[in-house]
């Protein structure tokens, strides 16, 4: 029964969060696309794995210092990956969907996106434990998982979800949006990565609580700002 578990305290960070965005919508989206996108946001985290390792033997091929090893690994073989595969599943499965019918939305279903993709993170970090079930260390890692990278990817995110939203607004500036959103989003994820796994010390702990509290601060003010424009913007 030990694997069960592990799924439960896996799934667990992102459904409370998921309820917790879902509030944000004052048109809420149906269920069932919800689960739809959730569960491709899980099969996302696949090609995932298999991409980072390759690029990681890639990078490692190449005659450079281990200090730029390790920051194009950070950056580029895990948090360009990582966002971009989250943003697929939106390009592929919302834009041109008919549930699509606000700005708002595109923030919400990249969140719910991120959140599927967090989840299987999460039961793959609680698998490798066994099967013995030691109860603390499980809470502990989901709880760590909770507040840190399983919210981290929901920011990051609903940080491209705002904006491409602006896009569909801003026609003109299409490109140039979606790649600040983009380059927002990697950089901040890959400086939380890289905090976590190369600093030591305090600045270990506050850049990745930093990156977190202005993450939220910044998602937040988008999905206020957002419904603010729904009745001038429409998507198509």
């Amino acid at each position: 029964m030990t694997y069960p578990f592990y799924i439960f305290f896996g799934l667990a960070p992102s459904i409370i969060w998921l309820l917790f965005y879902l509030r944000k919508d004052q048109h809420p989206e149906s269920n069932r696309m919800i689960i739809k996108i959730f569960l491709y946001g899980v099969l996302a985290a696949l090609p995932a794995v298999f991409l980072e390792v390759g690029i990681f033997q890639e990078f490692k091929k190449l005659s450079l210092s281990p200090a730029l090893i390790t920051i194009l690994n950070v950056f580029i073989g895990v948090a360009l990956v990582e966002e971009v595969l989250k943003y697929l599943v939106v390009r592929g499965k919302v834009v041109k969907s008919p549930e699509l019918d606000e700005p708002l939305d595109l923030m919400l279903y990249m969140i719910i996106a991120a959140l599927g993709f967090a989840a299987l993170e999460n039961i793959l970090i609680l698998f490798p434990l066994g099967p013995t079930f030691l109860i603390g260390q499980v809470f502990s890692i989901s709880a760590l998982r909770f507040v840190g990278a399983t919210f981290l990817h929901a920011l990051c995110s609903g940080t491209i979800g705002y904006f491409m939203a602006l896009s569909f607004c801003e026609t003109k500036n299409r490109t140039g949006l979606f790649i600040l959103g983009l380059g927002i989003s990697v950089f901040l994820h890959g400086l939380y990565n890289f905090s976590i796994i190369e600093l030591e010390g305090f600045l270990k702990v506050l850049i990745p609580i930093v990156i977190i509290i202005v993450l939220a601060i910044f998602v937040s003010f988008g999905f206020t700002k957002l419904r603010k424009i729904k009745s001038i913007c429409k998507i198509k």
